[in-house]
C-alpha cells in the first residue's frame, strides 16, 4: 500500500486506497509492458553461396531423374487402383446409368416357363446318375458275393483299398454357381480378392 500511495501523489488523479493497479498516465510516463517468456531469436547463419547453388543443382537433377523415370514409364498403364474417376462422371452419375428394361408380361413368364424346365431337366439327370451308380453298385456287391463263394482269398485282396487311386485329384466344370455368403466349414482365410465399384 505504501508504494501505491507514493504513485498516487505522482499521479494527477486521485486513486483510491482500496484499488489493486496503479494509474500511469503520460505525464509519468511509466510504462508498463507484459514479460517476454519466449527465448531469443537465434540469428540467422549465413550460406555459403556455394552451398546454396549445390542444393539447387542435387534439386534439379533430382527431378530430372523423375521426369526421365516417368517417359521411361509412360507406355505402361497405371493399375485400375490408382485410377481416379472425375468428378464431373460422379456428377451425371445418375445421367449415364440406364434404367432396368421393363420386362412385359410374356417374357416374364418364357422365363419361368424355361427356368421351370431347366430344373425338371437337371432333376432327371440327377436321378438318371444316381440309378447308374446303384446299378453299378448292386453289380460290385454281386461280383464280390460270387469271388467270395469262389476263394476267400481272393476276396480279401479285391475289398483291400488300390493305393494308386487314392490320391485322387479331379477337375472339370461344377454343375451349380457357388452359394452366396457360403461359409467355409474348415480353417479360416483373409479375403484380399479386390471389389470393383
Amino acid at each position: 500500500m505504501a508504494l501505491l500511495t507514493a504513485f498516487a501523489r505522482l499521479s494527477c488523479k486521485e486513486v483510491p486506497s482500496v484499488a489493486r493497479s496503479f494509474f500511469t498516465g503520460p505525464k509519468l510516463c511509466v510504462q508498463v509492458t507484459p514479460a517476454l517468456y519466449a527465448e531469443p531469436l537465434k540469428k540467422k547463419k549465413k550460406i555459403d553461396p556455394a552451398v546454396i547453388k549445390q542444393r539447387e543443382e542435387r534439386r534439379r537433377k533430382k527431378l530430372e531423374k523423375q521426369i526421365r523415370r516417368l517417359e521411361k514409364n509412360a507406355r505402361q498403364l497405371k493399375p485400375v487402383d490408382e485410377l481416379e474417376v472425375p468428378l464431373e462422371l460422379l456428377d451425371e452419375k445418375e445421367k449415364r446409368t440406364r434404367p432396368k428394361a421393363a420386362l412385359s408380361q410374356e417374357e416374364i413368364e418364357s422365363r419361368a416357363i424355361l427356368q421351370k424346365e431347366w430344373a425338371r431337366y437337371k432333376l432327371k439327370q440327377k436321378s438318371q446318375e444316381l440309378q447308374v451308380v446303384d446299378r453299378l453298385m448292386q453289380a460290385q456287391q454281386k461280383a464280390l458275393e460270387e469271388l467270395r463263394k469262389e476263394s476267400e482269398e481272393l476276396f480279401q485282396e479285391a475289398i483291400q483299398p488300390d493305393l494308386q487311386m487314392i490320391p485322387l485329384t479331379t477337375k472339370g466344370p461344377v454343375a451349380t454357381p457357388p452359394i452366396e455368403n457360403y461359409e467355409s466349414p474348415d480353417g479360416e482365410y483373409l479375403d484380399i480378392s479386390k471389389k470393383w465399384t
